[in-house]
């Protein structure tokens, strides 16, 4: 990592290498991680019985921030996501602000899931693991993007097989009771808005595809058919997941389960498989973390290109193609936050920071004129409102940081607006 530090970078270019197969996986990564793992408890205390109502709000919304940012990824493939479309379409401090939003958010989710990989795999040495899991992944992720897509699929592949295996051992056992998945007077507007916003954290992987976009072989036509397909396969799971666990637990249980998934194949009557869902828990945390890592770095290598952040983390390697002072730039603060920080709240934190980065994607995807790809309309009318509500309807603890965080953004733009002289191009290096 060190050689990687002091590498030469610059003006060599990230290379498109990622077809559609490879885009579809690590948005799997992103999204089919450790949030299935550790979202469903905090979201069922939210909404009781209306869960299922949560995930299927969850899921509305995030179809729209899909929808809406692979037409915006086709238009404008660079990396950078959002940042890059909010400052294209809605200007310089919309882009900003959402390049903030998620920097900030994501990182500290990378914190949370590294410590979720200590939890699963060495709960003695739940820092140490954690530390170790980020140094490890922004090694593999500074060694070049095609290697990180070969990894996720394997991490996409074993936590496939672990929740298949929680999903038949759960929907055969003999105590099932499909009475469990009915809505009951427990379940109130508010609760199901909060859940799905907490279980909103589980979906946000795609903005891993459209952060990428400067890898991805033809954009136009990789990217909108990368993220549905990621989206659909990940909703397919998360509701046999969420059927299945529901069902055996019932909503009070899993409301008050530390390990959802453990306790409900243990309810099932299979506790031999409790070890398998570790591990799987583990992987599956790793994966994530893969994922958030080659995200943040792409969005901080595109705000340090406009002098958002220090231009030095815009250099890429020359022989790996990567940004790799913005992976060690933010694997060391990943790091330093999973050494000395816990993962509650990070869940709601994380949320109200992607939940504002889509709302700017869907206001930005408005802008879009019809020969542009512009969606139907409704989609991202609905998506911005989607995610303003749910980002307002989260635990008033993360809504109160999150907002904090966004406005202490805000004033660092406008301290560096002041500082800026008037002749500079917004565009820079």
């Amino acid at each position: 990592m060190a050689a990687l530090a002091g590498a030469a970078g610059g003006t060599a270019g990230l290379r498109r290498r990622l077809g559609v197969f490879d885009a579809t996986v690590i948005g799997l990564g992103s999204m089919i991680g450790a949030g299935v793992f550790v979202a469903l408890a905090p979201a069922a205390r939210a909404a009781g019985s209306g869960l299922l109502i949560g995930l299927a709000v969850a899921a509305v919304v995030a179809y729209c921030n899909a929808t809406s940012s692979a037409r915006l990824a086709a238009r404008h493939p660079a990396s950078g996501g959002t940042y890059v479309y909010g400052r294209e379409r809605l200007g310089p401090f919309w882009g900003y602000l959402a390049g903030w939003s998620f920097v900030v958010g994501k990182t500290a989710s990378c914190a949370a899931m590294a410590l979720t990989v200590g939890a699963y795999a060495w709960p003695g040495q739940t820092h140490a693991v954690a530390v170790g899991a980020v140094v490890a992944l922004t090694t593999v992720n500074c060694l070049g993007v095609q290697k990180s897509a070969w990894l996720t699929r394997a991490v996409v592949a074993v936590v496939l097989a672990v929740l298949a295996a929680v999903v038949t051992v759960c929907l055969t056992d003999g105590g099932v009771q499909a009475s469990r998945l009915a809505p009951g007077p427990d379940a109130t507007v508010g609760g199901v808005l909060q859940a799905a916003g907490l279980l909103f954290f589980a979906f946000a992987g795609y903005a891993r595809i459209a952060t990428l976009g400067e890898e991805v072989r033809d954009p136009a036509r990789t990217i909108p058919r990368a993220v549905p397909l990621a989206l659909g396969i990940t909703l397919i799971v998360y509701a046999a997941v969420g059927v299945a666990v529901l069902s055996v637990l019932g909503p009070a249980r899993l409301a008050d389960a530390a390990a959802p998934l453990a306790d409900a194949v243990r309810a099932a009557g299979a506790p031999g498989l409790v070890p398998v869902v570790r591990v799987g828990a583990a992987v599956a945390a790793l994966g994530s973390l893969l994922a958030l890592l080659l995200g943040v770095s792409r969005t901080t290598l595109a705000m340090a290109r406009d002098r958002h952040l220090p231009h030095s983390l815009a250099a890429v390697h020359p022989r790996f193609a990567v940004p790799h002072r913005a992976e060690l730039a933010v694997g060391a603060i990943a790091a330093l936050v999973a050494a000395t920080g816990d993962v509650r709240g990070a869940i709601g934190f994380s949320s109200f920071g992607v939940l504002l980065y889509y709302a700017i994607a869907n206001a930005a995807a408005l802008t879009l004129a019809p020969a542009e790809g512009r969606p139907v309309r409704a989609v991202p009318v609905l998506g911005l409102a989607g995610c303003l509500v749910l980002a307002l309807t989260l635990p008033v603890p993360s809504v109160l940081s999150g907002a904090a965080v966004a406005l202490i953004g805000t004033a660092v733009y406008g301290l560096r607006r002041g500082r800026t002289p008037r002749g500079r191009n917004r565009r820079q290096g």
